[in-house]
């Protein structure tokens, strides 16, 4: 029986624990029907939900929802991607074991999520910390490793002496150690890599197979790969006997380069330093290079540094002596780690050349003027014609590029090349809690892999994790210790952990097949289910999670674990909530709980606000007061219904069409407006924000109907307040339960029924209102049959008594009649 009064928190609390014990999103394969596989990115959890959570999740459960009443068979799961930094520091700062502190905030996060009335399949949650998840991600290091995809190299890194440890990029802070804050320096260290860049070409073509992306993180994703084609050659250092190569997409400018420059960490840069009149002075200036982070460095704001080595090589093509200088914008890893200068058609080089006075040559001119070195102020970057440059003067440069890179291949000085900008992926992480690369270093047999049989390797609980210890899984003496697989010598454990990306490049697949003991996940479940067909995150990930779970998927088709190319056929990201023009953040006070949504308003409004207040792509700028207003529509709704209720009562579930009155013609078109709008926004756009605002109308429509009629149909009365209720299911899931469990039937769920279908013919309406200009301003309006032609518009119009008093004596010049909105009349 309805309630009077709307009471979220009773309802809401009645129908979150009536779900749970019903399994009501619990799912199954079932071939009879069309699959729709629907995820959001899992969270860390780091103790609360905030509200950029609550809106990623709220979009995903408006579409899980929708596409369940459409008669899709919907997989919707949710787990926590509980790896990571946070978990550590908290061991470090409160003495909390990372795994106590990790599993009592999934266990509160997993509360709010429920709270939310979030149709997840708890069945199927994968927590990533949990051995029986990173098993398997163990297992995939060992796949990738029997592939030859997983190798150990020497890397550049970030290394803190004090804590004896390497340090991600993130955990570097203004150049010192996050934990200890003593000065962080690079080091060459042996670390383990995934061979992404084996695949950066099919990674960056198979980007035409995903049109369900947004562009912009397609061409993020094509940046960061950075394919280009270009021409690999060599310097000759006859000092040290020794060839430079570097690597240019501008072979037309060869003959302009004046200086090569390189990293302080190419391997060049030692034997230059070694018994150097300025060696000092040198390698202080390399240390300080080498302690800036990478970013910095590459940055196009950052000032360009160089010195002069006192060492020069000789130009392949003229013979001619380039000096080699050391700078703080190139990076070692990327090319041949040495670039060629090129002062007169680079704006980058022609400031660092300007700075250090080092030679210019001019060997592009533009077609239609002559430039002079001397009165250039910066590079000419455009094309035009050779000059300067031997055989190839007066060739286009585009000519010239082709016929430069022939004549340096036939003299055996390089080679055509394609090149990346993508890097290999660094996985070793020096932290404790993360998955164990699984890895034995045997003194006989050398690097031995895990037997299958024995994993997961388990992290050990007896670690330090003392600010100036070393990896803290070094520190575990029964972990270390371990005899070899192939010989039974005593032998040493890998005491790196695995980068957290690699747990959450592949969760999405165990949800498929999440209680497997046997394997990651089954084949033929995966082949259901997968691929996603819509996946739900912040922008933020556009490139990181996103490239490296494409790069796992395509290693796992090839491996013959799936059947096809993408992970994620969709993707939408949703813009960030912003509160006082920023985003919201402790540090700026502007943070809104949504525990404190909840506890004042319900789930209910707390989703229709955040799903009502923005296109879910753009950013969503926080309102207490937009807040309010989807309390009052809740009500307002609940309310209307109060009102039909024993009309409702009655069951009348039909009525003659034909037989309506002007008063029942409009209700029956708002409503199957609402129907056809809400049905289009969030199947074809996922503009929940219009969908929403068409129901507000339909609610109007139907207070306007209320208090114009004093006799209802009833059997319209019914299929609206029933097809309302359908419309709002997906947008507020536990008002509409409690309405249709009090007025439609008792005995089934909203959430079951089928979505309702629109009449065409009901939108269609017998008269309308059009408005009447005279020279474009509006004087008058006349109410007209809505097939009015534009001759019968005109008559009309011309015929009308007050038209044609104020045209009086004018003369018509010209008429302009638009069908079912306006008559215009231009007067002389």
């Amino acid at each position: 029986m309805m309630e009077e009064k709307y009471a979220p928190h009773a309802i809401e609390k009645k129908w979150q624990q009536y779900w749970e014990e019903h399994d009501t999103f619990k799912r199954e394969i079932d071939t009879a029907k069309p699959k729709s596989y629907v995820l959001e990115m899992f969270p860390y959890p780091s103790g609360n939900l905030h509200m950029g959570h609550v809106r990623n999740y709220s979009i995903g459960d408006v579409v899980a929802r929708f596409r369940t009443m459409r008669g899709f068979n919907v997989l919707h799961p949710m787990g926590f991607d509980s790896f990571g930094m946070p978990a550590e520091n908290a061991a470090i700062e409160h003495g909390i074991p990372p795994k106590k502190w990790t599993l009592e905030n999934i266990e509160n996060m997993t509360r709010q999520l429920k709270q939310l009335g979030l149709s997840y399949d708890w069945n199927r949650e994968a927590i990533t910390c949990k051995p029986d998840y990173y098993k398997w991600t163990e297992w995939f290091f060992e796949l990738f490793y029997k592939r030859g995809l997983a190798v150990k190299k020497n890397s550049s890194v970030n290394w803190c002496d004090h804590c004896n440890t390497v340090l991600a990029n993130e955990q570097v802070e203004d150049g010192k150690c996050w934990r200890c804050k003593h000065e962080v320096h690079k080091k060459q260290l042996s670390q383990w890599f995934f061979k992404i860049t084996d695949y950066a070409d099919e990674l960056l073509k198979d980007l035409e197979k995903i049109p369900g992306w947004p562009e912009r993180v397609k061409v993020m994703q094509e940046n960061w790969i950075g394919r280009s084609e270009g021409l690999e050659f060599s310097f000759d250092v006859p000092a040290l006997n020794e060839k430079l190569p570097v690597y240019t997409t501008r072979p037309d400018t060869i003959q302009g380069v004046t200086f090569v420059v390189v990293p302080p960490e190419h391997p060049i840069v030692e034997k230059m330093l070694q018994g150097n009149p300025r060696e000092a002075e040198l390698r202080e200036f390399c240390d300080k290079v080498r302690n800036t982070s990478d970013i910095e460095r590459t940055s196009s704001t950052s000032e360009k540094l160089g010195m002069y080595t006192g060492f020069d090589c000789v130009h392949p093509l003229t013979g001619h002596k380039v000096q080699i200088w050391i700078t703080n914008y190139v990076l070692f890893d990327y090319g041949t780690g040495a670039v060629m200068g090129v002062p007169t058609h680079d704006s980058r080089d022609w400031q660092f050349a300007a700075k250090y006075n080092i030679p210019k040559i001019l060997v592009i001119q533009p077609k239609d003027k002559e430039l002079k070195l001397e009165d250039m102020t910066d590079a000419y970057e455009e094309d035009g014609i050779m000059v300067n440059s031997g055989k190839f003067d007066g060739m286009t440069n585009t000519e010239a590029m082709s016929a430069v890179s022939d004549e340096i291949e036939r003299i055996g000085a390089g080679k055509r090349r394609v090149n990346y900008r993508l890097r290999d992926w660094l996985i070793s992480r020096q932290r404790y809690w993360g998955a164990p690369i699984p890895i034995i270093y045997c003194p006989n047999c050398g690097e031995v892999l895990v037997p299958e049989e024995d994993l997961p390797v388990l992290l050990p609980e007896d670690v330090k994790f003392d600010a100036g210890a070393k990896s803290p899984l070094a520190t575990s003496e029964s972990f270390l210790h371990c005899k070899c697989p192939k010989c039974g010598a005593d032998a040493t454990r890998e005491t790196d952990t695995m980068d957290t990306f690699l747990c959450s490049s592949w969760y999405f697949l165990r949800y498929t097949d999440p209680k497997n003991d046997k394997a990651p996940f089954a084949k033929e479940a995966n082949a259901y289910w997968g691929p996603v067909d819509q996946y739900i995150g912040g922008i933020e990930h556009a490139i990181l999670h996103l490239l490296y779970s494409r790069f796992f998927l395509k290693v796992l088709r090839d491996a013959g674990m799936v059947d096809y190319d993408e992970p994620f056929t969709n993707l939408l990201t949703q813009g960030m909530v912003i509160k006082d023009g920023a985003k919201m953040s402790k540090s700026l006070g502007n943070v809104v709980s949504p525990e404190e949504i909840l506890e004042k308003y319900g789930a209910d409004t707390a989703r229709l606000f955040i799903l009502f207040a923005a296109p879910p792509e753009r950013e969503l700028d926080w309102s207490d007061s937009g807040v309010e207003g989807s309390f009052r529509f809740i009500n307002r709704v609940w309310r209307i219904i109060w009102h039909y209720k024993d009309v409702v009562a009655q069951k009348v579930t039909s009525y003659d069409a034909a037989g309506l009155d002007e008063a029942d013609k409009e209700l029956r078109r708002a409503l199957n407006a609402s129907i056809k709008k809400v049905t289009e926004d969030v199947e074809q756009r996922f503009n929940f924000n219009t969908a929403i605002s068409s129901l507000m109308e339909l609610v109007n429509a139907m207070y306007a109907y209320k208090d114009g009629k004093q006799e209802c149909n009833a059997g319209l009365v019914y299929e609206t307040v029933k097809d309302l209720l359908l419309l709002l299911a997906p947008f507020v899931p536990h008002v509409t339960e409690e309405l249709w469990h009090g007025v439609i039937d008792e005995n089934t769920s909203v959430h079951d029924q089928s979505w309702p279908a629109y009449d065409e013919s009901a939108l269609k309406v017998d008269n309308v209102e059009i408005v009447l200009q005279i020279n474009g301003k509006v004087r008058g309006r006349l109410v007209v049959p809505s097939e009015a032609s534009k001759e019968e518009l005109e008559k009309v119009a011309l015929a009308d008594e007050r038209i044609k008093s104020l045209i009086g004596e004018g003369t018509v010049r010209k008429v302009i009649a638009v069908p079912g909105r306006l008559v215009n009349i231009v007067v002389k």
